[in-house]
């Protein structure tokens, strides 16, 4: 998979790449990360990207024709699967869009800054909009990385046990029931015997409907 990510401060995203399951991917060669610094497609002397909104108001917008170049430069190139903007005004992240994602081959993620895009962008080339929540950011960077890492971990190989991920909170639509390791017993609290049991069968229906009760009491918003 590649992932080609836009933005006005790349450096603010290069260390999540460098660490953990991402720098495995990375290393392994089963995901490549390429940053595009959107100034170096700049009007100018002064590189600029930025100017007020017409019809007034607060706040800087990012132009159409740094975008536009960037994006049509990278379209030339290759063919995209999706062309994602990074906005809170986007559908909501959850795992059936990371599992979505996490099959395709190519992928742009335009970080947003400022106030925001020109609109135009918006319908000459994007593809998919994409929130992390219901909140706003200085920009689109950190939403980037979320997106990122929720995607690769998917990938075959990337993590040590590829069962992990399938069992996963929301992968089934329930959140994941609680867990336990050694030791067996600690300050008085006890692990359910029935998960030292050794009986599978069961061990797999109390985990399910520990799943079913967890996500009742604390999201039963998914379960309808």
């Amino acid at each position: 998979m590649r992932i080609d990510i836009i933005s006005v401060l790349p450096e603010l995203m290069q260390s999540p790449f460098e660490t953990s399951i991402l720098k495995r991917a990375v290393d392994k060669g089963l995901a490549e990360i390429h940053f595009h610094q959107i100034r170096d497609f700049g009007k100018g002397k002064h590189r600029q990207i930025d100017d007020e909104p017409y019809g007034g108001g607060a706040g800087m917008v990012m132009m159409i024709e740094p975008l536009d170049l960037c994006i049509s430069e990278l379209k030339s190139q290759r063919e995209y699967d999706e062309i994602i903007y990074l906005t809170p005004d986007g559908i909501t992240l959850n795992q059936k869009i990371a599992n979505t994602l996490s099959i395709q081959k190519n992928l742009i993620f335009l970080c947003g800054h400022y106030k925001g895009i020109d609109q135009r962008i918006r319908e000459l080339h994007i593809t998919k909009e994409i929130s992390i929540g219901d909140y706003v950011l200085t920009g689109g960077e950190l939403a980037a990385c979320v997106l990122a890492d929720s995607i690769i971990r998917l990938l075959p190989g990337v993590l040590n046990d590829e069962q992990s991920a399938l069992t996963d909170s929301f992968q089934d639509n329930l959140l994941s029931p609680p867990i336990y390791t050694r030791p067996a017993e600690y300050k008085g609290l006890k692990v359910p015997e029935i998960l030292l049991s050794g009986n599978s069968k069961k061990i797999e229906e109390w985990l399910h409907d520990q799943a079913v009760s967890t996500t009742q009491e604390k999201r039963p918003d998914i379960l309808k």
